[in-house]
């Protein structure tokens, strides 16, 4: 997890040095054209083996959404600090918890509602409207991650019915297809150095989501989650250093109350799962 969190920062960095010169779709467009060469060797025995209409309908659906947040995350990063993008993209799994609840049916419990909203509070310090003019960065980020956190949940529905590779690899495939027209609308050629940026970037992306599953597969989520605070301090702390932005207190202590609550949520939740399996002491032993 620390080394996921060290290729997404990259990541981040890299999208912001290129700043607002190509237009998000373009850049985004690149960016997953890149990625998706790294995954051919996956892709293409996937599509070889094809799939029932329903999966390809979700297929299609988390493609359009993916496509809509990556736009949106492009967006922001060209024009709000590092860290604030950082902090507010950890509303992600609020989303998908909230959107569980409404999709899938899962309980909302009491101390899981109680996580959700000091999450809230913690993304108001970080915005802190009336305080302060929020621009179209902050919104766009708001948007990318409702719209992240609704790809994850068809995610989550997809991984029952098809391996994880081939879940990636479709969604590297349907992105680049939903972002090839928008870049096409207003192409600007892009120079050599900012193709290697581009390039760059999506193999950061690619080696940072292959550490975060091998940390998945490793520890639990309720070691692995709170690791990525530090992802927070490194956005902001690259953010001072290379483009001179302000580390800004409040946007710091917005994402750790967003970090601990989804961190507690994720706790309770594993200790409930432990609770109905783990055997009641006097129990039959087979």
């Amino acid at each position: 997890m620390l080394a996921t969190g060290g290729f997404f920062v990259a990541v981040n960095g890299l999208v912001r040095s290129l700043g607002t010169v190509l237009p998000s779709p373009e850049a985004a467009f690149l960016r997953f054209a890149f990625g998706l060469v790294f995954l051919m060797p996956v892709l293409v025995p996937v599509l070889r083996r094809g799939f029932t209409v329903p999966i390809w309908r979700l297929f299609v659906l988390r493609g359009v959404l993916h496509t809509v947040a990556v736009c949106l995350w492009f967006y922001a990063m060209a024009r709000i600090p590092i860290a604030e993008v950082t902090a507010i993209g950890y509303l992600n799994p609020i989303v998908v918890t909230l959107g569980a609840t409404l999709a899938f049916g899962e309980r909302l419990a009491a101390r899981r509602l109680l996580a959700i909203g000091v999450a809230i509070i913690g993304a108001l310090i970080v915005l802190r409207p009336g305080l302060r003019e929020l621009g179209a960065g902050q919104f766009a980020q708001l948007g990318a991650a409702f719209c992240f956190g609704i790809s994850y949940l068809i995610a989550k529905k997809l991984a029952e019915n098809a391996p994880a590779t081939a879940v990636v690899a479709m969604m590297s495939f349907t992105v680049t297809l939903g972002l090839a027209p928008l870049a096409a609308m207003d192409w600007v050629t892009p120079t050599l150095g900012q193709m290697v940026i581009l390039a760059a970037t999506a193999l950061a992306a690619t080696a940072g989501h292959y550490c975060m599953t091998r940390a998945f597969a490793t520890a639990p989520m309720t070691v692995t989650q709170p690791v990525t605070f530090l992802q927070l301090i490194w956005a902001a702390l690259l953010g001072a250093v290379m483009f001179g932005e302000a580390v800004d207190p409040m946007v710091i202590l917005g994402g750790a109350i967003i970090i601990g609550a989804i961190t507690y949520m994720t706790w309770r939740e594993a200790q409930i799962k432990r609770r109905t399996v783990t055997p009641l002491h006097n129990a039959t032993k087979v």
